[in-house]
Parts: C-alpha cells; sequence; structure tokens
C-alpha cells in the first residue's frame, strides 16, 4: 500500500483500513445507474483502490434501481455498454452484469449476495456516496450487510461525511472533490452543451452515436445489433480475451460476474 494514501486515510476516516488477509483478493463493488457514468465515478473508484489496497474494483450497473421508480432511466444495455467503454483502459476495473441480467428491482443485499457466490474466496469493499450513505440503514437487508462487505463511503460535493448511527464495517473516505455529477451530464447533453472531459471521450462518442438524453433516440436501434457495437455478452459467458489472474485481468479483459 502507498504509504501516503495510509497516512491520508488515517487522517480522514473514522475506521481502520482491514488489514489484508494472505490469499485473499480484496475486491471493490463500484454500484450504480451509471447514466451515464463519469470521472467521478471513475476518480472514487481509483482512490479507494489506491486507499484500500484493492486488486480489482467491479463496476455493477444496475437493473431497476428502485430508488428510481417512475423515473426516466436509460436502457440498461446503454449503462452497462457506457461503463464497458469507460473502464477500458485501466486493467484494475471490471464491469458485471449481475443486476442487469436479474429480473426486478435492484438492492445492494442481492448484487453482494451474488457477488459473494461468484467470488467466494474475495473480501468484498462496497463503495458508495456519502448521501447514499447517508441513507443505507433504509436499504434492505440492512443486519446482513454488514456481514457481506465493508462499505466505503466517499464525498461528494455539498455532502458531510459521517457514518449511519448503528452501522458496522463502515470506512468514510475524502477523495478528490468532483462537482460531476449524471444528472448535469444528462441536463448537458439535452441542453445541446458539451460533456468533453466530464465523461470518457468514449461515452461521448457512445452518446452521440445512439442520442442518448436528447429525445432523440431511434427506438428501432438496439445497442446489440447496431453495426460497429460491441454485443454484451450473456452473464457466464467467458469473454474471448485472455484472463491473467482473478485479482487483475488482462488489458481490456471485461469480467462477466
Amino acid at each position: 500500500m502507498n504509504p501516503l494514501s495510509a497516512s491520508v486515510t488515517a487522517a480522514e476516516t473514522e475506521l481502520d483500513i482491514p488489514p489484508r488477509r494472505p490469499g485473499v483478493t480484496r475486491l471493490g463493488v463500484m454500484g450504480g445507474t451509471f447514466d451515464p457514468i463519469h470521472h467521478g465515478h471513475l476518480v472514487a473508484a481509483s482512490e479507494v483502490a489506491a486507499v484500500f489496497d484493492l486488486d480489482e474494483v467491479v463496476f455493477v450497473p444496475t437493473g431497476e434501481p428502485w430508488q428510481k421508480a417512475g423515473q426516466d432511466v436509460s436502457d440498461a444495455e446503454h449503462r452497462y455498454l457506457m461503463t464497458v467503454v469507460a473502464t477500458a483502459s485501466n486493467p484494475r476495473f471490471t464491469v458485471s452484469r449481475v443486476d442487469i441480467d436479474r429480473s426486478g428491482p435492484t438492492y445492494t443485499i442481492d448484487t453482494l449476495r451474488d457477488l459473494r457466490t461468484l467470488r467466494p474466496h474475495a473480501e468484498l469493499f462496497f463503495i458508495t456516496g456519502a448521501d447514499a450513505m447517508a441513507e443505507i440503514l433504509t436499504w434492505k437487508g440492512t443486519d446482513e450487510l454488514w456481514s457481506l462487505a465493508t462499505f466505503v463511503g466517499v464525498t461528494r460535493p455539498g455532502h458531510a461525511l459521517s457514518a449511519p448511527v448503528g452501522s458496522e464495517s463502515v470506512a468514510l473516505l475524502n477523495v478528490p472533490a468532483m462537482t460531476i455529477s449524471s444528472t448535469d451530464c444528462r441536463a448537458r447533453v439535452a441542453a445541446g452543451k458539451p460533456v468533453w472531459y466530464l465523461v470518457p471521450d468514449g461515452v461521448v462518442q457512445y452518446i452521440n452515436k445512439y442520442g442518448l438524453y436528447r429525445g432523440s433516440t431511434d427506438p428501432d436501434v438496439d445497442p446489440e445489433t447496431a453495426s460497429g457495437t460491441p454485443v454484451a455478452q450473456d452473464a457466464g459467458t467467458p469473454s474471448s480475451a485472455p484472463t491473467d489472474s482473478p485479482g487483475v485481468p488482462a488489458p481490456g479483459h471485461r469480467s462477466t460476474a
């Protein structure tokens, strides 16, 4: 672990970092709607990975986010593919389909149960924003959550860091402030404003290709069959790219856990 990161963490978290266990992969879990994924998500995942000495961070796009029931959310395949594009250049970032391939509303407890089943020898670190951390006690299966993962709450602009009353296995970490939100990115696209450098270049191109967020998406265009667009794999189907090790996949390899 980077000694500098460790010293910063000691001053900015309310709990000590769990010690490493020999032979156990430390797996970060970054859940979110990712509509669209932006640099704030990527910076938070990278910082937590450095500070908590994670071997891998798996991004898990939600299928049907229960907190956003009744709201307009982009198709899960679009959000999944944008996440794949955004994370492709980092060999420690992978993307999982467990939530979008599961029917019904997406709950964190189900995400962690599925990942624990798929990666039984991994120690899980669930990464979430400070605003979501403040509501964690309203989530489904709260009592079981603490036994499945260490929760890492990261700062988001305008939200103070404080662990929920009665919570366990929660660490609070300040990361570089990023005044970027998916809501603002969607609003900028709808208003005809650029989102270059707010989201990864490939995501800008994906948004433009499919006319996302501007009400001009062609309903007959399917992201799985459109020319030049990668086809999302079914859950459990191995990628054609080789895997070096469970901890750090080969560059470009996407997990289908």
